[in-house]
């Protein structure tokens, strides 16, 4: 009998087990794109929306902000395989996966095409520079307009590889445009306590936001990217700390997931703030708009900062 009731309980067991586990969902996508960063999976979400049978992914390249060092996961290359489409940033940001991109059975489209880029501000020119596409700063999502010439290119590739849905596809970029003019008009009117003021510059701790600065017409005084691991030497506070003096900097800027401890040298030498913006390679967000809001919160920041050494 204790025996039967055991049996019994391990029976029970073992079905309350089966039912807890979560297993995989089975994709019977039609159609699977794979984005490489945060920015372009917001777009390519919004430019699949409402059509049928696309699924979209991204690389788990998480809250990265610089991804030279990064290494493709099991998961990744599975992503990577079984991808109808892969999109791309450009610019070399994804050489870390140059090989796999060679060896992808599956179109690649680089969204960066007809994007004015800017040269890196880490490059230095030598003798016998060719000036190729490495000079330049791969940041491109940074800047709304340059956002909307890579919804531009996804969408038309995605026209291409599921023409069915080609007027679809037309539609949400249409939504997509009106989201990034909207929120450049309001981004542009949030700028407004700045009109006046004598804004020395930008100090960030990340070279990838020039194409913000550039956007919104913000003079970029320095940027200092500061390799993982390192901080500045003491000289190199020591200039920076000058800078900041020489132009009344009031506040300068570092990375959300960045290192801020040179920043920080720097505030206690100068008295000046500390505040983080963000690269934003890494969110939860599902649509254009959360990245558009990610992008408009940066801007507050900069205001925020500079007008309240003002008041």
């Amino acid at each position: 009998m204790k025996k039967r009731v055991l049996c019994i309980l391990c029976a029970a067991l073992m079905l309350l087990s089966a039912c807890g586990k979560k297993e995989e969902p089975k994709s019977d996508a039609r159609l699977t794109v794979l984005t490489t960063t945060y920015p372009l999976y917001t777009v390519a979400k919004s430019l699949t929306e409402g059509v049928d049978g696309v699924a979209v992914e991204r690389l788990a390249t998480g809250n990265i902000s610089c991804l030279h060092d990064y290494t493709l996961s099991v998961r990744d290359m599975k992503l990577i395989e079984g991808a109808d489409l892969i999109a791309i940033n450009g610019v070399e940001l994804e050489s870390f996966m140059s090989d796999a991109l060679a060896a992808a059975k599956s179109p690649v489209v680089d969204t960066s095409a007809g994007v004015e880029l800017l040269e890196s501000l880490a490059h230095h020119h030598e003798e016998g520079d060719d000036h190729d596409q490495g000079h330049f700063d791969p940041h491109i999502w940074m800047n709304p307009d340059n956002l909307s010439i890579m919804a531009g290119n996804l969408a038309e590739a995605l026209s291409s590889a599921d023409p069915e849905n080609r007027d679809k596809y037309a539609a949400n970029l249409e939504t997509v445009e009106q989201a990034i003019d909207a929120c450049q008009d309001q981004m542009e009117a949030a700028l407004a306590p700045l009109s006046g003021m004598n804004v020395g510059g930008l100090i960030t701790f990340h070279d990838g936001f020039q194409y913000f600065a550039d956007a919104f017409d913000l003079p970029l005084l320095a940027a200092v990217e500061e390799e993982s691991g390192s901080e500045a030497s003491a000289k190199e506070i020591n200039d920076m700390a000058a800078l900041v003096k020489e132009y009344h900097i009031p506040v300068i800027f570092t990375e959300k997931n960045g290192s801020d401890a040179t920043a920080q040298a720097i505030a206690r030498e100068t008295g000046c703030a500390v505040m983080e913006l963000d690269m934003l390679m890494g969110g939860s967000g599902e649509s254009v708009q959360d990245y558009l809001d990610g992008l408009s919160a940066n801007l507050t920041t900069v205001v925020n900062g500079f007008t309240a050494a003002k008041g």
